[in-house]
């Protein structure tokens, strides 16, 4: 096989492994037995990886990317007549949430914190005594903005106490930081298959609660974004998707899931990203670079690091890293000047150890910072 030209240090799409994209080279028929009971492990295995409460919980598919998985559940969970959200954001990707919900028309209430800050459960409290008439909470586990891990068990708990429905963005942190969506109270957990599951990109999916699910009929603001309808598709007639799947995509996520448990499952996953974060971080601090987040709300998944004082060039920086074989990220906070640098995908200690040397190169040649 073609080997790829460099590593994608990113939060995905990310680099894989030879045999998940090798996975790919053959081509399936939607509606033969063979491909659809393939479809059927794969929501099974998803489930089982999203908690030890299986039966309460069933796995949907839903072309397209993450943000498609995303609005379809908000399209879909939230009722049309009295439907109302909460939305704790930090960051981009809580942001996104909100415009989906303008798109919709649902009506909103946002608690706002800054992003280098977790979300702000206070703020969500007084919103949720205040505005009674709340039906639904939502926020992001890792807000890939800047790398922030969310505390979501706090936070469910606390629309639990409230009695309203959660529904939780994992879309960079599921199969990548252990959790389980019933200990947690997550009534809808929306992930997709190029993170840290270790696809490639096509499809999300919706680990959701079975009870909470079969409320949703007709509440679909879209056709091809029916939530409810796409699972009743999958459930009737063993794994059929309504509207032609990304088969090869699912084919290759099947062999990622097998290479997830060969790895020893999502503990171990987990352990390996923070060994990379950890090293990361120790490194770009040795070669003068400080990283956005405090260390006690930092997740696994990407840094976000602070420009240096001196004059900094990232285009440079960036193109003299691919030509040594790395990608990287720009930056997405507001307020500062960051660039991210992701751990997740086929990346081990050895590639990290080999990219601080890169980067030490790039000092070395005088062409970034001057």
């Amino acid at each position: 096989m073609m080997k790829n030209p460099y590593l994608l240090l990113t939060p995905g799409p990310l680099s894989t492994t030879d045999s998940v994209r090798e996975a790919m080279m053959r081509d399936w028929c939607t509606w033969d037995d063979e491909y659809n009971e393939l479809v059927q492990k794969v929501r099974h295995r998803l489930v089982t990886l999203a908690t030890k409460n299986p039966k309460q919980y069933t796995a949907i598919l839903m072309q397209g990317s993450g943000t498609f998985s995303v609005e379809s559940t908000i399209g879909t969970v939230l009722p049309k007549s009295d439907g109302k959200l909460l939305i704790a954001t930090n960051g981009v990707y809580g942001n996104r949430i909100a415009q989906i919900c303008n798109y919709l028309g649902i009506e909103t209430l946002i608690a706002e914190a800054n992003e280098q800050e977790p979300i702000a459960l206070d703020t969500m409290e007084q919103l949720l005594q205040s505005q009674q008439d709340i039906t639904h909470v939502m926020m992001v586990h890792c807000e890939t903005t800047t790398g922030i891990l969310n505390p979501i068990k706090e936070a469910c708990q606390l629309a639990k106490q409230y009695n309203k429905i959660t529904i939780v963005d994992a879309m960079s942190s599921f199969g990548g930081i252990p959790l389980d969506v019933s200990e947690l109270q997550i009534d809808f957990l929306i992930s997709s298959s190029n993170k840290c599951i270790q696809g490639v990109p096509g499809f999300g999916f919706v680990i959701a609660k079975q009870d909470e699910l079969a409320k949703c009929k007709g509440h679909a603001r879209s056709l091809s974004l029916d939530l409810y309808d796409q699972h009743e598709t999958m459930e009737k007639h063993n794994g059929k998707w309504r509207f032609t799947s990304p088969t090869h995509v699912v084919r290759a996520f099947y062999q990622a899931l097998v290479e997830l448990e060969a790895e020893g499952g999502i503990q171990a996953r987990y352990e390996r990203y923070q060994q990379n974060q950890k090293l990361l971080v120790q490194g770009m601090k040795k070669l003068g670079f400080q990283a956005l987040i405090k260390e006690e709300y930092q997740s696994p998944i990407i840094t976000s690091f602070l420009y240096p004082e001196e004059a900094f060039s990232f285009a440079a920086f960036y193109q003299l890293l691919k030509d040594q074989g790395f990608v990287i990220y720009p930056g997405k906070v507001s307020r500062v000047a960051t660039f991210r640098i992701g751990n997740i995908g086929d990346v081990h200690i050895h590639d990290i150890e080999r990219l601080l040397t890169a980067i030490n190169n790039t000092q070395a040649k005088g062409a970034v910072v001057r």
